[in-house]
This record gives structure tokens, sequence and C-alpha cells, in this order.
């Protein structure tokens, strides 16, 4: 089977003027066609980086990036347009909803940008698919009238507007609470294997991460296979992902705490350098560090319940 998404050699490098920092190095990476993977890794890992790469939201410094086989590397901007409206569906941590229109406009927009659908045309499909994410009755509400988790299944109704064969998705549970959250991925691991579109997410939590297909680590701006803390898969339904035993999820927050070991260990690494660069790596961890203790007080405070 082609590889819905091929990276060869990816570098890039972002000039900031007498700093240069080397986001990914040297990055090859298949991704197979309907497979749900998920990109893991520290704060300025890389991740949001090769996903921008993948998404052609930022151009390589070097190497190739194929998607369905197709090299669009040397794209033009109008090329690259195209490319992102009909065959990636974007979902975003912070939803990035236009505010002045009703969820239903914000369906409708990339059908509309692409051309394909009359007005009347994108107005019914944006219906269908608002209820096919449990949203019907808020399809004319504005974002600010929307929840978190209601905004986020906006979203991801427009990332499918479009059909688009690859939906990358950006921390989409972050702005959400757990039982949302929850919710939210079983949406979205339901649409990979009735739909078979391709899914690429990033988080960095080890519970999320394990209903993947496939996990990849970013670490350092490059991609490895394999983590000795990789996690059991949860079930694919919500119901179940939710009434989760509570061993299981007290094994994935000894996993948590593992991680916050290695974070302890790169913190001091990079609090003891003298460079901004590494300052900068120390205020992300630490932002990840806090992240990371709030979400193992989230978890036991919902299974002591």
């Amino acid at each position: 089977m082609r590889s819905a998404i091929k990276l060869r050699n990816i570098s890039k490098i972002y000039d900031l003027g007498p700093i240069k920092v080397e986001a990914l190095k040297d990055v090859d990476l298949k991704i197979r066609k309907q497979e749900f993977t998920a990109i893991m890794g520290p704060s300025g890992s890389g991740k949001t980086t090769l996903l921008n790469m993948i998404g052609a939201l930022d151009y390589p410094t070097t190497g190739r990036v194929f998607l369905d086989g197709e090299d669009i590397t040397d794209y033009d901007e109008g090329e690259i347009t195209h490319i992102r409206c009909r065959k990636i569906g974007f979902i975003f941590q912070f939803f990035n909803l236009v505010p002045l229109l009703s969820a239903k406009e914000n369906v409708m927009l990339p059908m509309l940008f692409a051309g394909d659908l009359t007005v009347d045309e994108a107005d019914e499909r944006a219906i269908n698919l608002l209820g096919a994410m449990g949203m019907a009755d808020r399809a004319d509400h504005q974002p600010n009238e929307l929840s978190g988790g209601q905004q986020q299944r906006c979203s991801i109704a427009r990332a499918l507007a479009n059909k688009p064969a690859i939906i990358l998705a950006d921390e989409p549970t972050g702005n959400t609470d757990f039982k949302t959250g929850t919710s939210i991925l079983s949406l979205m691991k339901k649409l990979n294997r009735e739909e078979g579109q391709t899914f690429l997410l990033v988080t960095h939590d080890p519970g999320i991460a394990g209903i993947a297909d496939d996990v990849i680590y970013v670490i350092d701006g490059r991609v490895q296979k394999e983590c000795p803390d990789r996690v059991s898969p949860p079930s694919d339904t919500m119901v179940d992902y939710v009434k989760i035993d509570k061993e299981r999820e007290l094994k994935r927050l000894k996993s948590y705490k593992r991680q916050l070991k290695l974070m302890k260990h790169d913190l001091k690494v990079f609090k003891s350098r003298k460079n901004e660069i590494d300052f900068i790596k120390y205020k992300n961890i630490k932002n990840e560090y806090n992240k990371i203790i709030d979400e193992i007080e989230k978890k036991t405070r919902w299974f002591t319940q």
C-alpha cells in the first residue's frame, strides 16, 4: 500500500538573527494510509514543526515531503493552498473557529473556499457533519456560546468538510476536561476506523497515545520509533474508555511519573547551561512538567470520585 505521508531527509532551521535553531534534523518518516499515528515528545522537541511540514503550513530547509505519493516540496503557494484545502484537515488545540460566524458557517468555510459545492450544498453538508458530531442543535450558535468540547467537535466537523484523506490534530484534547477529551478521542478513532482517513495526532499524554495504531517519538528534532514507556492501548469505544478499570489507569499514572523523572533530569541539564537556547528549552520543559503534574492530579481526582 502506498504511504499516505512520506518525509525524506527533512531538516528545518529557523534563523533568529544571531541564533539558528535546528527544529528538525534529517527526519525520515512513512505513515501508512488509514493508520492512526501519535507523535510524542517533550515541549520544544519538534512535534508541531513536524506536523507543520506534513500539513504544508511551513517549508523544510532541506528534504522532500510526499503526500499520497505526490512530491509537494516545490509547489507554489497556489498549489499548496489547493493541497491544504482538499487533501488535509486540521484540528487545532485552540479550536481556531471564526468568532463572528456560527458553528454551521465555520464548517461551511472550507467548502466555500474549495468552490466544489454550491452554498446550499455546503449548508446541507455542514448540518449533516454537525449532526454526526452531536451538534445539530448548536448549528446556529457562535463559538462563545459553545463549551470547549462543543467547539472542538465543531472544529473536527470543519476538518472533515472537504473529505480529506489526511487529518492532522495538534493536542486536540489540550483544552478540554478529561471526560470530554475521551469522547473526542473516541470520535476521532471511530472516524479513522469507519471512514478510512489517516490520522496523525500530536500529544504529550501517554494515555492518549495508547489509542493509536503506532507511536513515533520526536526527541531534539529527531524521530525515533521505540520508547520503553509505551503504554497499552485502551478500548476503541468511548463507553469502555471512560469506564476503563482503575488498575489500568493507575498504570498510566505511573507512566506519567516516570516521564516526570526524565524531565527532572532535562531541567537540571538545561538550567545548568548558560545560553539562550537552553534557557528557552528549560522554560518549555518546565511548563510541560507543570502540565503533567496538573494532569496527574486531575486524573487522580476523577478516579477517586
